[in-house]
C-alpha cells in the first residue's frame, strides 16, 4: 500500500536508523542549507529539521537521534519513538548500514510495528563492497514489500532514486512469525485501550515488552484521559502468562526471521584485503598503538581549537577588530548620538552590551566555537569518535562514567563553555549532571590554561607536579562520590563503531553551518542577559560588596593577600582574566611559592566563567546548576585550604 498524500498540507518525511549509519548525511543531502536544530519539548536532546521538494511537492524532513531498538533504554530512542506515535509521518526512511543488515533490519521490524510508508535506504554500500558484501536490493524489496534502495550519501550517489522511491512508500506487512500466545496477549491488550489512544501494535508490543514510558507522548497530547495506570496493569497481567519475558521471545523470534531474509539476499564475494583505512580502524581500538594514537588526535585537537582558535582567532578578534575598531567606534557613536552618561555605561561601559556581551561572543567565544565545531566534525565524519570512547572506557568508569564522557572532558580544554553543551550526547541525567560538575570544577580551559603553565613556567616543577596531582585526584574523587551520590545508574556502554573513512569537507562544512546557527540563536542572547545582571549589580553595589565579604576566606582560610580576592571575582566574567590577575600579582612580588601554588589550584577549580555559568542552567536547569555551584564552592574552597595548612606545615612539598 502507497502513502496517500493529503494536498492540503506538507507532509513529513522522518529519517530513522540506528548511531553512524548516515542519516544525517542524508538529511544534508535532502534538505541542503534550509536546516533547523532545536530540542524535542521536555528533553535535551536535538532534531533537526528542513524543507526539501519532492515529486512537485514540498516536503517537511526530520532527523530523528539515532536508535538501537525503539523500546528505549536512553533518552535518544525514546525521543525518535515519542516523534513517531505523536507526529505521525506520511513517510519513514529506514536507514540502514549496508555492512550491518541484519541489526538495520532488526529496527525496520520495529518500525513496521507502527504502521507507516516505509523505504528502506542501504546506506553505506561502498564501503559494504568493499568487504565484499552484496545486497540484492531487488529481493530484498520484494520480501518487504517496500522500496529498497542502495545509496552512498557522501557521494550522493542514488539521491535521486531515493527522492523517486518516496511517492511507491508503502506499510511493511509485519514479517514476523510471533507465537501464538504473543498474538493472543497482545489481541487482550486491544480491548483496553481508549478511543483517544490509537491501539497501534507497536504500543501493544511495547507494554507487553514492560516498557513504561510508550504512553508519554499521550500524556503530553491530554490522550491518555488517566487510563496510564489500567493500561500498565494490563500489561503487567499480560506478562504473567509468560514463563519466559515476552521481550526474549519477541526478539528471538525475529532474529530467526532475520536470519532467513539475510541468507536470501545477501551474498559474500571473497575477503578482500584490508586497506589501510581498516587497519587503522584496528589499531586505534587496541591499548597499543591505541592511546599514541588518541594521545597525537587530542593533541592536534587542543592545537587547534585551544591555540589557534582560542588564542591566534581570539587574539586577533578581541585586541584588533573588537579593541581598534568595533568597540572604539561603538563608543564615538554612542557620544554622538545618545550623549547620556547610564546609555553610554549599558552600551560601551565595563559591562556594556556591545562592549562585553558582544565581544565575549563574538570575539572571545565565536572562534572558539567554530573551530570546535570544525574539529569535531572532523572527528565524527572521520569515524574516529566512537574508537576514542572504547578506549577510554574503563579509566571513565571510575567515576560512575562510560566512554562516551570522554568528548565533551577533552573539549573542555578547548572552551568549557562548549563542552557544557556537548554533555548532550550522555545517556542519563546522572551522567550528565556528573560531567558538567567536573567541567565547572577540574578542567581548565585553554586561555585558563595558557596563563596557568606561564605562572608556573620559571618556578619549581613541584609546584606544576602539586598542581597537577590535586588536580587529577579531585577529578578522581569528586567524579566517584558524584556517582555514589547522585540517584541513577551507569548507562550501558553500547556502540556501533564504523569504519574510519575519508572525511569530507561538504559534510563538514555543512554540520558546522547548523551548528553556528544553532550558537547564534541560542547562546549569544545569553551574554546578553548575564552582561545586564553584571551591569545592574555593579551599579547597586553588589560587586564590591561581595568583594569585600570575601575577603577574610582569602586572607585567612586560603593565606593569600587581599589583592588576589578581586582576581578571583573576576575570573567568574572570564576564566584567564582571573588568572591574569593573579600572575600580576606573582611579578610584583606579592605572593611566594606556597601562595602562587594555592592560587594555581583555586583559580582552577574555582567558579566557572559567566558564559559556562549561563550554559550550565540552560542544559541542567536552575536547581541542577544552583547544586553544582554550590558544589564547586565548597570543594573549591575547601581542598584550597587544606593545600594551604599542608604547605604551611611542609614547606618543602614546593621549595
Amino acid at each position: 500500500m502507497s502513502a496517500t498524500l493529503d494536498p492540503a498540507k506538507v507532509p513529513t518525511l522522518v529519517l530513522v536508523g540506528n548511531p553512524n549509519v548516515g542519516k544525517s548525511v542524508i538529511f544534508g543531502r535532502l534538505t541542503g542549507k534550509y536546516a533547523t536544530v532545536s530540542n524535542y519539548p521536555g528533553t535535551t536532546v536535538e532534531v533537526s529539521s528542513g524543507l526539501t521538494w519532492l515529486a512537485g511537492q514540498k516536503w517537511r524532513v526530520v532527523d530523528t537521534p539515532g536508535v538501537n531498538s525503539l523500546w528505549p533504554s536512553s533518552e535518544d530512542e525514546r525521543v525518535t519513538r515519542d516523534f513517531l506515535l505523536k507526529e505521525r509521518p506520511d513517510v519513514v526512511l529506514s536507514v540502514m548500514d549496508s555492512k550491518n543488515l541484519q541489526r538495520g533490519l532488526m529496527t525496520l521490524l520495529e518500525l513496521a510495528e507502527f504502521g507507516f510508508p516505509l523505504v528502506v535506504v542501504l546506506n553505506l554500500a561502498d564501503e559494504a563492497l568493499d568487504r565484499g558484501i552484496a545486497v540484492d536490493a531487488l529481493a530484498l524489496s520484494r520480501i518487504l514489500g517496500c522500496p529498497v534502495v542502495p545509496t552512498v550519501a557522501t557521494t550522493g550517489e542514488g539521491l535521486a532514486e531515493l527522492k523517486r522511491a518516496v511517492e511507491h512508500a508503502s506499510v511493511v506487512p509485519v514479517v514476523t512469525s510471533d507465537p501464538p500466545e504473543i498474538v493472543d496477549a497482545l489481541h487482550s491488550l486491544e480491548a483496553h485501550f481508549p478511543k483517544e489512544i490509537p491501539s497501534s501494535r507497536a504500543v501493544r508490543l511495547a507494554l507487553l515488552a514492560g516498557d513504561d514510558t510508550v504512553l508519554t507522548w499521550a500524556r503530553a497530547r491530554g490522550e491518555a484521559g488517566g487510563m496510564e495506570a489500567d493500561l500498565f496493569a494490563a500489561g503487567e497481567r499480560a506478562r504473567l502468562r509468560f514463563a519466559r519475558p515476552p521481550r526474549q521471545i519477541l526478539f528471538e523470534s525475529r532474529e530467526a526471521r532475520l536470519r532467513g531474509i539475510c541468507a536470501e539476499v545477501l551474498s559474500v564475494r571473497g575477503r578482500l584485503a584490508p586497506r589501510l583505512s581498516q587497519r587503522l580502524g584496528v589499531w586505534s581500538l587496541r591499548p597499543w598503538p591505541g592511546f599514541l594514537i588518541a594521545a597525537v588526535v587530542l593533541f592536534g585537537v587542543y592545537e587547534f581549537v585551544g591555540i589557534f582558535g582560542a588564542g591566534t582567532a581570539v587574539n586577533f578578534l578581541e585586541n584588533t577588530v573588537f579593541g581598534k575598531w568595533i568597540t572604539p567606534g561603538a563608543a564615538w557613536l554612542v557620544d554622538k548620538i545618545l550623549p547620556w552618561a547610564f546609555t553610554r555605561d549599558i552600551l560601551v561601559g565595563p559591562y556594556g552590551v556591545i562592549s562585553m556581551a558582544f565581544s565575549y561572543a563574538f570575539a572571545l567565544i565565536l572562534p572558539i566555537v567554530a573551530t570546535f565545531f570544525l574539529a569535531f566534525g572532523l572527528l565524527e565524519d572521520s569515524g574516529y569518535l566512537p574508537r576514542l570512547s572504547v578506549l577510554l572506557d574503563r579509566v571513565f568508569r571510575l567515576m560512575g562514567l562510560n566512554g562516551r564522557a570522554v568528548l565533551p572532558m577533552i573539549l573542555g580544554l578547548g572552551c568549557d563553555t562548549m563542552a557544557t553543551m556537548t554533555t548532550r550526547i550522555l545517556d542519563t541525567k546522572k551522567e550528565r549532571m556528573i560531567v558538567t560538575l567536573l567541567l565547572a570544577l577540574t578542567v581548565p580551559c585553554s586561555a585558563q590554561l595558557a596563563v596557568i603553565l606561564g605562572m608556573a613556567a620559571g618556578l619549581s616543577p613541584k609546584v606544576l607536579g602539586v598542581w597537577l596531582f590535586v588536580l587529577v585526584g579531585t577529578t578522581l574523587v569528586t567524579g566517584w562520590g558524584a556517582s555514589k551520590i547522585l540517584p541513577g545508574s551507569r548507562s550501558t556502554f553500547l556502540m556501533e563503531i564504523p569504519p574510519i573513512r575519508r572525511p569530507l569537507f561538504r559534510n563538514i562544512w555543512m554540520k558546522m553551518q547548523v551548528r553556528l546557527a544553532w550558537y547564534l540563536k541560542e547562546v549569544v542572547p545569553l551574554f546578553v542577559y548575564g552582561t545586564l545582571a553584571l551591569f545592574f549589580l555593579d551599579r547597586w553595589g553588589l560587586l564590591k560588596m561581595a568583594e569585600r565579604g570575601f575577603s577574610p576566606i582569602v586572607q585567612g582560610w586560603l593565606g593569600l593577600p587581599a589583592q588576589a580576592t578581586e582576581a578571583f571575582l573576576i575570573g567568574f566574567l572570564r576564566r584567564d582574566y582571573g588568572a591574569a590577575g593573579l600572575y600580576t600579582l606573582q611579578k610584583a612580588g606579592l605572593l611566594d611559592l606556597r601562595q602562587v601554588t594555592v592560587s594555581l589550584v583555586l583559580i582552577t577549580l574555582f567558579m566557572p566563567c559567566l558564559a559556562q555559568w549561563l550554559m550550565m542552567f540552560k542544559e541542567r536547569g536552575w536547581k541542577g546548576a544552583l547544586t553544582i555551584t554550590v558544589a564547586v564552592l565548597v570543594v573549591a574552597l575547601g581542598i584550597s585550604g587544606v593545600l594551604n595548612q599542608v604547605l604551611l606545615k611542609v614547606p618543602g612539598l614546593v621549595g
